[in-house]
């Protein structure tokens, strides 16, 4: 039964109290949502929805074949992803020790605005742009081969891995670097001592997560002769060989699933 006499601390009636400007937040959030969608609605093509049924007769088709995967050419399947796999390995590679320099100039904790601004900027360009047309430049540049497909997996992905990189840097603890500067270190001992022991754990399962990103990535880049098994899959695919299709998909998925699990037990012991 309520006791009436009942006291409630001036903390606990603050929290009773209805947040109105939460629910008013939520629900212009969810107006201004409802509105994007239905303001896309037609710009999207989703009005076409029937079409998955209307036309399931081609998908019938294509999943006939997919079912009845060849497997005779699959030794030059596996040379193709490994091949895959190589590029995103040099591409993670690249990117990070690149991006290691970019994202202490990206950290407002470490380096001065006039600096950081612009490497913000120019790593944004970076990130925005996707892997496909920075593969298609490079295509354009060096040749046709996983060269290009490297350069793009390492520009791109450069973009990403400061701005995580950055963040990792700008959630330290400042103590230990403020010691070393107190005790008469520089700036490059604070940046040895104080910052990169700290985040090195972090940066190590950051650099694990997107190797596996970018093995996924180099998967297509192939369509624009960046090398990889991209290529062999889409001449497959023009061709109508959906059963040879269908085992290199079934290659990339199975490769693509050792590389995750791996990854996330290593993410697992780093952290």
């Amino acid at each position: 039964m309520d006791n009436p006499n009942l006291q409630l601390s001036p903390a606990v009636e603050k929290q009773l109290q209805p947040r109105w400007s939460k629910t008013v937040a939520n629900t212009v959030s969810a107006l201004v949502l409802a509105v994007l969608l239905g303001a896309s609605y037609y710009p999207a093509e989703i009005n076409n929805w029937p079409m998955l049924f209307t036309d399931a007769g081609n998908m019938m088709i294509f999943l006939k074949d997919f079912l009845h995967p060849d497997f005779t050419d699959l030794v030059m399947f596996i040379q193709k992803m490994l091949e895959t796999i190589y590029m995103a390995l040099w591409g993670t590679f690249l990117s990070v020790i690149a991006g290691v320099f970019f994202s202490l100039l990206s950290s407002n904790n470490v380096a001065p605005a006039w600096i950081v601004f612009p490497t913000r900027r120019l790593m944004d360009s970076a990130r925005a742009i996707n892997e496909l047309v920075f593969a298609i430049l490079f295509v354009a540049a060096v040749g046709l081969g996983p060269m290009a497909g490297v350069m793009a997996l390492c520009v791109h992905n450069l973009g990403v891995i400061s701005k995580l990189f950055s963040e990792a840097v700008e959630s330290i603890d400042m103590r230990p670097v403020e010691g070393i500067r107190s005790s008469g270190g520089g700036y490059l001992h604070e940046i040895i001592y104080g910052v990169i022991p700290q985040v090195l754990p972090l940066w190590s399962s950051l650099t694990l997560y997107r190797f596996e990103t970018l093995v996924r990535s180099a998967t297509v880049l192939g369509i624009v002769g960046a090398g990889g098994i991209g290529f062999t899959f889409y001449e497959s695919f023009r061709a109508f060989q959906y059963d040879r299709a269908a085992t290199i998909i079934i290659v990339m998925v199975i490769s693509v699933s050792l590389i995750d699990m791996l990854s996330s037990r290593l993410r697992k012991i780093l952290i």
